[in-house]
């Protein structure tokens, strides 16, 4: 067997060379294709959503145009480059979640907060202080004068926020 170097990468491994050799043409290809993926994946509902609308202290609000927000957990998501915090609700973890329970109910949060965010405008209204201790803003999320907090306390995906967190896990 000849020990020229071949462009190319050889599927199986090994000293002798053996197996399926893929040429850098099709390396291209597959990577071409991971980039599409992602790009794809990016514009999926819940990976990524439209953006409603942004109020500022005692601004008008305006409709966002070609802006995106993407859902943490149930209570956070970014928006405009920022990181916010919805103010009037607690929802369960999904990260750091202490049972089965809660990392269950806290994914439905999270995936009803990106149903209720993608289904049109909405406003954010600026909480008591303008910032947790992690440095998200702390905004109330309202849509029709209603909160959008309200709705996932009355589905049972959240409860009011009373100023500190409370167990979920019985």
């Amino acid at each position: 067997m000849s020990k020229h170097w071949h462009p190319g990468y050889d599927l199986k491994g090994g000293s002798r060379g053996q197996g399926r050799r893929i040429s850098f043409a099709e390396i291209r290809l597959m990577l071409l294709a991971g980039v599409m993926a992602g790009l794809a994946y990016a514009w999926l509902p819940g990976a990524t959503e439209p953006a409603g609308t942004a109020v500022s202290a005692g601004v008008p609000a305006e409709v966002a145009r070609s802006e995106h927000v993407r859902v943490i957990d149930g209570d956070t998501f970014d928006h405009r480059g920022e990181r916010i915090r919805i103010a009037d609700i607690d929802t369960p973890e999904t990260h750091q979640a202490r049972c089965a329970e809660e990392a269950a109910l806290g994914e439905q949060a999270t995936r009803r907060l990106q149903v209720l965010l993608a289904q049109g405008p909405f406003e954010l209204q600026q909480a008591d202080r303008d910032e947790d201790r992690y440095g998200r803003k702390l905004r109330i999320v309202m849509r029709g004068g209603e909160s959008i907090g309200t709705i996932l306390v009355a589905e049972g995906l959240a409860r009011p926020w009373t100023g500190r967190r409370l167990p979920w896990c019985a």
